[in-house]
């Protein structure tokens, strides 16, 4: 019996052994702490939910949901980070040894491993979290930041004169007012170019460590063909118009450009990119295409009357003006709207996207750092069409950018590609080639009569200034923008002054710009 007994007893004491050690194998190790297959189980939930950018579910798998959620999605965005992919390495005890990947944009990875800890929770074990969950040595009230490593002048304009500085998050205006069309575009050029970053650690005093350095600082700033004289030229005539305005200026020796600006009244669209009607100062493409197809000459006695009737389409003056017949020099001087659009009713229907190819307006170009746009002309659908365009109106639009290099090509006598940052060539995806050297000496001749006796006098103050005017209708044709289109010695230029109902604004803000010049 006593036998019986005794292996009765020592039965029972199996059974509660095994019952315990199930409970241990159920609910973790000895202490309340998960055992290993828990610690992994958690700490790979955690790490799926932050590597999937969910930082909210991610810190709803940690001891601390709400503060979690919060740190794991500031140090996201601190970073600047465009994914992050955290794996399990292993595990020991308690604790999980993990990777972490940043990708932090242009090729900038940084690579580190930190420690988890997973706790007992209500329901199921916990990623205990601390800033140091994130990286092994952020504390509390730390955060993490991506930094451009060089320093000093970043771009500097054609005479060498600083424009960009290297700032703690990359290039900074030296001056905010200027150019603001064009450094941003180029501050993100040269941070691509850049290789030097690196990320700190910055505590609540603001004091900061660098946790993490790659890549090699520039080795000299980048050099742009902006004048800052010209621009701050450029940007003072704007800001002194009474309405929105633009203005692009190319050197056409070069094809360098040396400023863009508009005014803060410019609600919508840009210079380099815009697309307007150009009116009259279309007219250097019309008398293009009928002095190289010998339709007329310069001196050719042409008739300008009130208004014209071609077809379905009566085309007026500007008030009306009337002329008896004058050589087409000078009603290209006077703009008269019914002499061109008799020329153009000569024309075939490409004659007139021929001329203007030729002048660059269907030009296309990769410009390093800008995006442009020159114009759009394409073949008259019909005499109405034809008649229109001739006079810049109907289908044919272009950019202040697009009548900028039409002014240049003038100028130069040649196409011209125009350039914005040194030792970064523009690539040309659609070329042109400029008119004969007799009709570019015509069209000279005529734009220089525009300012000296036609309809841009209000330069002959200016210097040798060669241009022409233009005044442009649009939406139900109540309003009209102003246009002045030119060159002066190796500056070539255009104006766009928007809802003027005129071209004298334009005229006045040309004069603007050209004399504060040096």
């Amino acid at each position: 019996m006593r036998t019986k007994k005794w292996l009765l007893t020592c039965g029972v004491l199996a059974v509660i052994a095994i019952v315990t050690a199930a409970i241990v194998v159920l609910r973790g190790r000895p202490g309340g702490a998960p055992a290993g297959d828990g610690v992994a189980a958690a700490v790979g939930q955690y790490l799926r939910a932050w590597s999937a950018g969910d930082d909210r579910q991610a810190g709803a798998l940690t001891d601390d949901p709400r503060g979690a959620g919060t740190v794991l999605a500031a140090s996201r965005s601190g970073l600047g980070a465009s994914a992050v992919t955290a794996t399990l390495q292993d595990v020991s005890g308690d604790t999980a040894r993990v990777r972490v990947e940043w990708t932090l944009g242009q090729g900038r990875v940084w690579t580190y491993d930190t420690a988890l800890t997973v706790v007992p929770g209500d329901d199921a074990p916990r990623v205990h979290f601390t800033p140091a969950a994130i990286h092994p040595e952020l504390g509390e009230g730390d955060r993490l930041v991506t930094r451009s490593a060089a320093a000093g002048v970043a771009l500097v304009d054609r005479d060498g004169e600083p424009l960009l500085r290297w700032g703690t998050s990359g290039p900074e205006a030296v001056e905010p007012s200027l150019a603001p069309l064009i450094l941003p575009g180029l501050g993100r050029l040269l941070a691509i170019d850049s290789t030097a970053w690196t990320v700190s650690r910055v505590d609540r005093q603001g004091r900061e460590e660098v946790l993490h350095r790659a890549g090699q600082p520039p080795a000299a700033p980048m050099r742009t063909t902006l004048s800052r004289t010209v621009q701050r030229a450029a940007q003072a005539a704007v800001d002194g118009a009474p309405g929105p305005a633009m203005l692009v200026v190319i050197q056409p020796s070069t094809g360098d450009i040396l400023a863009v600006a508009q005014n803060a009244q410019v609600t919508d669209g840009n210079p380099l990119t815009g697309l307007y009607a150009p009116g009259s100062t279309f007219k250097i493409a019309t008398v293009t295409a009928a002095l190289e197809r010998g339709l007329t000459s310069a001196d050719e006695q042409l008739p300008c009357p009130a208004t014209v009737r071609i077809g379905q389409r009566t085309i007026p003056n500007e008030d009306l003006f009337a002329f008896p017949s004058l050589p087409l020099h000078s009603a290209f001087a006077h703009s008269c709207n019914t002499t061109f659009a008799q020329l153009a009713s000569r024309l075939p229907a490409d004659g007139l996207a021929e001329a203007a190819g030729r002048l660059g307006l269907n030009a296309d170009f990769t410009i390093p750092g800008i995006t442009t746009e020159a114009g759009k002309v394409v073949p008259a659908t019909g005499s109405a069409d034809q008649v229109e365009s001739a006079i810049g109106q109907g289908s044919v639009q272009a950019s202040p950018f697009g009548l900028a290099l039409m002014a240049a090509t003038v100028a130069a006598g040649e196409p011209v590609t125009p350039q914005l940052v040194r030792d970064r060539p523009t690539t040309v995806n659609e070329g042109y080639t400029a008119p004969s050297r007799n009709v570019i000496a015509e069209l000279r001749t005529m734009m220089r009569e525009v300012v000296t006796g036609g309809t841009a006098t209000g330069l002959r103050a200016s210097g040798t200034v060669h241009g022409k005017t233009g005044t442009a209708q649009y939406g139900d044709g109540s309003q009209a923008n102003g246009w002045f289109v030119g060159y002066r010695g190796d500056v070539a230029f255009s104006a766009l002054t928007l809802a003027t109902n005129s071209s004298k604004p334009a005229v006045a803000l040309s004069a603007a710009f050209l004399n504060r010049l040096p």
